[in-house]
């Protein structure tokens, strides 16, 4: 018989055999539930690279959801996006009436994005059909968007959150421009999310607030034709408005506040060219300045792009000047300190 006082090291090496063996199913178990979990992860990121492959050099549609309501945007990255750089990102606004689409081809922004390098996204208004006829809610104005008291800021303040967790942004180089109610909007966005914004292109737009009220200093370039009808360059209600009942500001409203509030010097440096009268404001906080493109005679369109719509009563746009290349060339210098 088996005497276990008689041989300690034989009934020790018996035990650890046992333990052994009982314990094989659960390390088994524990290795292939291991080797599953890094299958998934493994799996996951490629999910993730071939998403966001496909993403590159095209203009993809995405959507978030704020307030309970579906908002839509246009993403586009460069094609020689990588995750492992940071990027600019342009916020580009369509105009009353229009939508990302209309913004597209009308700025020619995605061209930009490729030659230079930087991500564009071009949100969606609101409006009571899907995909037409949409606005921004810019304190007076405008339709749907200022009837329903939608929060554009919100909506924009999310998606900025949203795109910083899922592309590898540049967050000190964070900037917005827009045609007219989106030039409003851009205004809108300098004014409430200057901590983020680190400057605006306004086209056609204007800055309708009361009390504008930033909380840092916010470069700005704007651009406007002293024959537009739907937003006049001095002010009051277009003959060609979407509202009649909308009374917008000068265009020297907006550009005198944006002086005084970034510090700049209050005289500018004056260039005439053509039909162009450019005004630079400059030595402002933190390195702002505002910048100002006069079109003598020019209408309700974006520089250098193409009209708002291919038929009907629309204002073409000079070509004397690119607005997109030169908000670009202003935003490359105006990043956050």
């Amino acid at each position: 018989m088996f005497n276990i006082q008689s041989n300690p090291k034989i009934w020790l090496k018996f035990i650890i055999v046992i333990i052994i063996l009982l314990s094989c199913p659960i390390f088994i178990y524990a290795q292939t539930r291991l080797g599953e979990r890094i299958r998934e992860k493994i799996n996951q990121r490629r999910q993730d690279r071939i998403a966001e492959e496909s993403l590159i050099g095209q203009d993809i549609e995405k959507s978030i959801v704020v307030d309970g309501i579906k908002r839509t945007y246009i993403i586009h990255l460069p094609p020689r996006y990588k995750k492992v750089k940071i990027y600019p990102i342009v916020f580009v606004f369509h105009g009353g009436g229009g939508n990302a689409e209309n913004a597209i081809m009308m700025s020619g922004m995605s061209e930009k994005a490729d030659k230079e390098g930087f991500i564009v996204v071009y949100p969606n208004g609101t409006g009571r059909f899907k995909n037409r006829f949409l606005t921004w809610n810019t304190w007076n104005g405008c339709g749907y968007a200022f009837e329903q008291n939608v929060d554009d800021v919100k909506f924009i303040n999310n998606l900025i959150e949203k795109l910083g967790k899922e592309l590898n942004v540049d967050s000190k180089r964070v900037f917005a421009a827009g045609m007219s109610n989106g030039g409003m909007m851009a205004y809108r966005l300098a004014c409430e999310c200057s901590d983020k914004i680190a400057a605006i292109a306004s086209v056609s737009g204007a800055l309708n607030s009361e009390n504008p009220n930033p909380a840092f200093p916010v470069s700005i370039i704007a651009f406007h034709g002293t024959a537009d009808n739907n937003v006049p360059y001095n002010g009051g209600t277009g003959k060609r408005s979407i509202e009649k009942n909308r009374v917008d500001k000068p265009v020297s409203y907006a550009i005198n506040f944006w002086v005084k509030y970034d510090g700049c010097n209050t005289t500018p440096i004056r260039e005439e060219s053509g039909n162009i009268i450019q005004e630079r404001y400059t030595g402002g906080k933190e390195g702002t300045e505002v910048l100002l493109y006069t079109v003598k005679g020019g209408g309700h369109a974006w520089p250098g792009g193409k009209a708002g719509r291919t038929s009907g009563n629309v204002d073409q746009p000079t070509q004397e000047i690119s607005a997109t290349d030169l908000m670009w060339e202003f935003f490359q210098k105006h990043p956050k300190p």
